[in-house]
């Protein structure tokens, strides 16, 4: 299956696609930094983008007709920073809003779905009609805004076309779910809340649903406090095991076992994600790439830094002071101190062998920015399962009905 990826970054939407088994016609980026990450590791023959076709341009500019070939799927991450909880919260009057972009991308490839990822912010009461005009316009990508209609008049054109009983006329339209998750859900070791926003094209028979959660809060409480499991795992002896609350360990004990979840693996902690990693230093570590300190963590009001034994906070799209003075680890006996570019990635589940170009500023940014691979690569074979599933009933079907 082919896809298209808009808005790539540093490539963890992409890479998680390319994982699931979908083969990138393109993958557009405009940012220099990001397109010498991908570019730097094609030359390294890594093997997840080294065939990728990187485009460094702006997706408004790109000739998609260029592609020449049908497009199963087309992922995307337009720029978060206009619903991002620590923006200015423009949204539609901010020039970085790609979401009109989006919907053109999308309305001239036809795809069959579509799988969009943002931030939590833009589900905040504050853009609520906003955010409802992104899924209608999403759902009907080709009644498009009028000369000199502004987005609030296209919204209520766009209500009646979703609440009208007449015959639908236009022939490209999306059945559209938007989901809100949570990455460590899904194995990854950081608790990083996105909307993921799927559509299905209107004529394709899918049966989809956000595929289930993989991993639990539960049993990581669990595999710490009573069965122990977690500590023996990183051969913490009893000693040095922080005493849990006996509240806590009473509720665990006393939760019915349908709620605990114990079915689902435990939530990976920053503990799990460093292990087997070095130390970072002030000098290049030949041994892991990007793997450099950073020096001045502190903690202060508002930045307060990852437990080593919980999933991380949010990794933020920064370096020093806001918002990245909070992509610090914190140790047990309170000590701090930066993640590394490398624990970062491991973070945000990049491989080792994925290197990142730039400074210590644009690395950062990259990775606050990227999706997480593990959860992209669920969540595209997803949609790629219900796609092959639908292809396979459509065969099914013109078959009885030929013998018929």
């Amino acid at each position: 299956m082919k896809s298209v990826e808009l808005f790539a970054g540093a490539g963890g939407l992409a890479m998680g696609a390319s994982l699931a088994g979908f083969k990138p016609l393109a993958v557009v980026e405009w940012n220099k930094w990001c397109c010498d990450t991908i570019r730097e590791n094609q030359k390294r023959r890594f093997p997840i983008v080294s065939d990728w076709n990187l485009i460094e341009e702006d997706v408004r500019k790109f000739d998609w007709e260029s592609l020449g070939e049908d497009v199963d799927l087309v992922t995307g991450g337009p720029p978060c920073q206009p619903f991002s909880m620590a923006g200015k919260h423009k949204a539609f009057n901010d020039d970085r809003d790609m979401f009109p972009a989006t919907v053109s991308v999308i309305r001239a490839l036809r795809p069959k779905a579509f799988i969009i990822e943002n931030v939590k912010g833009l589900m905040r009461s504050s853009f609520a009609n906003y955010y409802q005009y992104i899924l209608l316009q999403l759902e009907f990508p080709e009644i498009v805004s009028r000369r000199d209609e502004d987005w609030l008049n296209h919204l209520r054109r766009l209500q009646i076309e979703k609440t009208s009983k007449k015959p639908r006329q236009l022939g490209l339209t999306y059945n559209v779910v938007a989901t809100l998750v949570n990455a460590a859900d899904y194995g990854v070791p950081q608790k990083r809340e996105r909307i993921f926003i799927v559509g299905f094209r209107s004529d394709i028979d899918a049966n989809w649903s956000f595929p289930k959660p993989t991993h639990s809060k539960s049993s990581l409480l669990h595999s710490k406090w009573i069965s122990g499991e977690y500590w023996r795992r990183h051969n913490i002896p009893k000693s040095n095991r922080p005493i849990a609350p006996d509240q806590l360990i009473s509720q665990l004990q006393k939760m019915p076992k349908e709620k605990r979840e114990l079915h689902a693996r435990p939530w990976r902690t920053v503990r799990d994600a460093l292990q087997g990693l070095t130390r970072p230093s002030l000098k290049n570590d030949c041994s892991f790439h990007n793997h450099l300190l950073q020096l001045g963590a502190r903690v202060y009001t508002g930045h307060t830094g990852s437990p080593l034994d919980e999933p991380a906070k949010t990794i933020k799209a920064g370096d020093h002071g806001v918002p990245g003075g909070e992509n610090m680890v914190v140790f047990p006996d309170g000590s701090v101190r930066y993640f590394s570019v490398r624990e970062s990635a491991r973070l945000q589940t990049f491989p080792d062998g994925f290197i990142f170009h730039g400074s210590w500023t644009e690395t950062m940014r990259q990775l606050g920015n990227a999706v997480p691979i593990t959860l992209a690569r669920y969540v595209c074979a997803s949609v790629g399962e219900a796609l092959a599933e639908s292809e396979i009933r459509c065969i099914k079907n013109t078959l009885s009905r030929s013998i018929a």
